[in-house]
């Protein structure tokens, strides 16, 4: 409960420092309270490093407090620049003749300190009076870590207040807007196609400062892809090239200063070359697994498909349907060259046949008519079982049983009686296999019934129809 405490409390107080609203001013200076008259100059610092002893009577609490927060000058026709605003209040003393201030970049490790004086009018310098002393002229730098120091002049030992401060970075709606560092600048580019080469021309960012550019695929966070280059603010030539492997939809240009917290753009140009994400299809031929991984975030609905060359239409296979924007994965998948992946987005469908060019061996089915049967043959360089059926072919895509099933394995046939009822234009043979999940079936369709009533007395082995490449594309 407690941790959940923190986490709450933690964001309430970034969002704050995030929306946190910046005062403005047009000019720094000096003030003291009370009617107070004093003056400021640059000091050394080393100077008044060394401290002196405390006169008894001057108390250890004559440095009261110090607050830090932070301003923003802005002049018309200048840009904006953040300021400490330093308040401190201290308790008059004779002892006490001023105040210094230093700020210690921990970034940069510079250093800057101003000497505070008090105009010596006796009337207004009463011993114990409080006095609030406000100096807002310390310029710095976006998101820097800040170590300051209040002294009194002439430095007593052991009498100093101190304090560190976190300058607002360019998250702070302030600072994103009005301070030039936190420019994202404008990124353009140009492509190569032949040499796979990005050319990122960066623009309306501020001079004197580094530029850094990279290219990302973009996910939660854009994660990178190559070097990171670097623009020098000095160079007059602000372009870089960048080489990139392919052409993703979630392929980003990314840049920002170099600069702490600095805020970044991103270009993202191919957002619509969604069709290079459907290659990454693999197979594992000793788990007959296929599977498929983006590699860029997508969603997409993905399933198996059996396709016709006859009509260019890809017959969907139930229960093969995965919505996910993840890697996909299906078992015991038969390696048919018409076995295909379909791919749907709102863009539109891809299909892809990852054993369409014969990497992977295939099995064969062939008949043979002999008399009044025919006789049906599979092949396969690896064990595989088959089914056999007799459909009659009404439609396009679909093939009605005829018969019983009959099982086959590689190198057995099997024998299929036709009678005179099953002769016909439209009756097929339909084999598939059986111990895989995901199959494609083979279907031969011929004129089985010219042969009746003639007889084969030569002893030959009959003259095989083999019908490989031709089922494949003669299937629906």
């Amino acid at each position: 409960m407690i941790s959940t405490y923190v986490q709450i409390l933690l964001i309430i107080l970034f969002w704050n420092a995030d929306c946190q609203i910046i005062p403005r001013i047009e000019e720094c200076g000096l003030s003291c309270s009370q009617g107070i008259h004093c003056k400021s100059k640059p000091s050394g610092g080393i100077f008044n490093s060394f401290c002196h002893d405390a006169p008894a009577s001057l108390s250890s609490m004559v440095l009261k407090s110090m607050k830090i927060s932070t301003v923003m000058k802005c002049v018309q026709g200048s840009p904006c620049s953040l300021h400490l605003n330093i308040k401190g209040t201290l308790s008059l003393d004779e002892n006490v003749r001023g105040l210094e201030i230093c700020s210690f970049s921990l970034d940069t490790q510079q250093s800057q300190c101003i000497n505070v004086r008090f105009t010596r009018k006796k009337s207004k310098m009463s011993n114990g009076k409080n006095v609030q002393v406000q100096f807002n002229c310390i310029e710095v730098n976006v998101a820097q870590h800040i170590y300051v120091t209040m002294k009194t002049v002439p430095h007593y030992c052991e009498v100093k207040l101190s304090q560190q401060y976190y300058v607002e970075d360019c998250r702070n709606t302030d600072v994103g807007k009005y301070i030039p560092a936190c420019s994202a600048g404008k990124l353009d580019y140009n492509l190569d196609r032949a040499r796979k080469i990005v050319t990122v021309n960066v623009s309306n960012f501020p001079r004197d400062q580094d530029y850094y550019v990279r290219l990302c695929h973009k996910w939660f966070t854009c994660e990178d892809v190559g070097a990171l280059a670097v623009i020098k603010g000095k160079e007059s030539f602000k372009s870089v090239s960048l080489k990139y492997s392919q052409l993703l939809p979630c392929l980003c240009i990314e840049g920002w200063l170099a600069l702490p917290d600095a805020r970044r753009i991103q270009l993202c140009p191919f957002e619509n070359d969604t069709h290079v994400l459907w290659d990454s299809i693999v197979y594992n031929p000793s788990t007959q697994t296929l599977a498929w991984e983006p590699a860029c975030p997508v969603l997409v609905m993905v399933n198996l498909c059996r396709f016709s060359k006859s009509n260019d239409h890809c017959e969907d296979i139930e229960k093969s349907f995965k919505n996910s924007s993840e890697k996909v994965k299906y078992s015991r998948v038969d390696t048919h060259p018409r076995l295909c992946m379909k791919f749907t987005t709102k863009r539109g469908s891809w299909i892809k046949c990852p054993f369409a060019h014969g990497e992977f061996p295939a099995w064969k089915m062939r008949t043979a008519a002999v008399a009044e049967q025919i006789q049906v043959f599979f092949t396969s360089q690896s064990k595989a079982q088959f089914s056999v059926l007799v459909c009659n072919r009404t439609q396009m895509a679909s093939c009605e049983s005829l018969g019983m099933h009959h099982s086959v394995s590689v190198g057995d046939s099997v024998s299929i009686t036709m009678s005179q009822e099953m002769c016909g234009s439209t009756i097929c043979i339909q084999g598939w296999r059986t111990d895989v999940d995901y199959s494609v079936p083979l279907q031969i369709c011929d004129t089985y019934c010219g042969f009746h009533g003639q007889s084969y007395s030569d002893g030959n082995p009959p003259k095989a129809m083999t019908h490989r490449m031709k089922s494949v594309e003669s299937l629906h």
